[in-house]
């Protein structure tokens, strides 16, 4: 999904590891994540609310969201869904 995000910009030979973050490394901005939230939700349904887990940051914190934090926001919101 991200990659995809990222091809749209022809950024499509970027490497994406756990510590990458959106803003400095990807450069992405908050429509990108609303665009990623989009997907996020297309592919997961309400089971991963990315837009609520970005509500309950401060800017700071958006601001270095990294890939690895999205991605175990993703597990834990599918292991908690799978649990009840």
């Amino acid at each position: 999904m991200l990659l995809a995000l990222l091809e749209e910009y022809g950024d499509d030979d970027v490497e994406i590891g756990m510590t990458t973050t959106f803003n400095r490394d990807l450069e992405l901005e908050s429509i990108d994540l609303v665009t990623l939230a989009g997907r996020l939700e297309e592919r997961y349904g309400r089971r991963v609310n990315f837009a609520e887990f970005l509500a309950g940051m401060e800017f700071d914190e958006i601001i270095e969201l990294t890939v690895g934090r999205l991605v175990e926001f993703v597990v834990a919101s599918l292991k908690a869904a799978e649990a009840g």
